[in-house]
């Protein structure tokens, strides 16, 4: 049996429902990623696993045990908010120790295992900072190691990363996933952010408008997007109506396809390319971004915008707005896709 399992779980807030007949399992030690664009129910479906959200319809299993309506206190979940939810009046260390002290753990232990967790999340020294005296990441690894001194049996984090800057982020999601690796812990993370959900995820659970769309492993979800919206979401796709890639791509699609920017060339004089690659269409650029390694262009064929991502290789070979080009396309790249 899965470690745990979600079953025809609802939530409704007056007459607005949030999300119904949500369904999932997960297995222990797991770095599952709910996913998705604000207001799509993630943050209040991590709420519910917690207990801070009472729901509606279905059940919540842990390790075999029915949570559902177990008080958030009793359910042996540590969760991490984006907001990091210090007491501003304790030091770090008695910040770290509260759950221990509120569970009856006597004082000198509670302490010990409090100085053991800032250890493993790389503050020792800031044990009496309060935390007006820490930076934003310094703040929310103390909340990270607050939730954790307790042994939770799953760990929840809600978009804990998401209030600090780029360099600080890339550092600290590298070591939660460390963290999680190194403690073997259940983890249940939420972002509306796509590249970290890859980063991160043993498997992705990608939500629009209260629905679990598609779930998957990051790889999955990315090469072989269940419908439009998930197309859309992940990794900039272009969608091509059924007509138009029939012609293209001398194909028989009954239904719109998705193809990477990635898996769209423009054609360089003298290559030889393979049979998966199509015949050049003649194409415009609209314009171009620069992605540090990696050029985004918009590029005009037949009146049709398509995205169009090349390695920065240098400099010299940028493409200014008007300039013609040939596309080809990686036949074995396109995806049909269902509304």
């Amino acid at each position: 049996m899965s470690y745990v399992k979600v079953s025809q779980l609802a939530k409704r807030f007056g007459d607005v429902t949030v999300f119904e007949e949500i369904d999932f399992t997960i297995e222990k030690g797991e770095f599952i990623t709910l996913l998705g664009p604000s207001g799509c129910g993630k943050s209040t479906l991590l709420r519910s696993l917690a207990g801070l959200n009472q729901v509606d319809a279905g059940e919540i299993w842990v390790d075999q045990e029915n949570i559902t309506k177990t008080a958030p206190q009793s359910r042996e979940i540590g969760m991490v908010f984006q907001s990091y939810a210090l007491f501003p009046n304790m030091t770090v260390l008695d910040n770290v120790a509260f759950g221990l002290k509120m569970k009856g753990i006597n004082k000198t232990e509670a302490r010990a295992e409090a100085k053991r967790m800032i250890d493993l999340v790389e503050l020792d020294g800031k044990e009496q900072f309060y935390p007006r005296e820490l930076s934003g990441g310094q703040r929310q690894r103390v909340a990270l190691a607050r939730a954790l001194v307790v042994k939770p049996r799953i760990l929840l984090l809600d978009e804990p990363l998401s209030a600090l800057d780029a360099k600080i982020r890339k550092s600290l999601r590298q070591q939660i996933l460390t963290i999680q690796r190194e403690l073997n812990l259940t983890t249940v993370f939420v972002t509306h952010d796509q590249e970290e959900a890859m980063l991160l995820s043993d498997r992705i659970f990608l939500m629009n408008q209260g629905a679990i769309v598609q779930q998957g492993k990051p790889e999955d979800i990315y090469t072989k997007p269940a419908n439009e919206f998930v197309a859309s979401f992940m990794g900039h796709y272009n969608l091509i109506d059924a007509e138009t890639a029939n012609q293209w791509f001398a194909i028989n699609s009954k239904q719109k396809v998705a193809i990477r920017p990635e898996s769209i060339y423009i054609r360089e004089a003298g290559r030889q390319y393979g049979d998966h690659i199509s015949v050049a269409k003649q194409g415009t650029v609209l314009s171009h971004q620069l992605l540090g390694n990696v050029i985004r262009y918009s590029i005009e064929v037949e009146q049709k915008a398509l995205t169009v991502d090349l390695l920065n290789r240098s400099s010299e070979r940028l493409m200014a707005a008007g300039s013609s080009l040939e596309l080809m396309f990686n036949l074995n790249e396109i995806q049909p896709v269902r509304a």
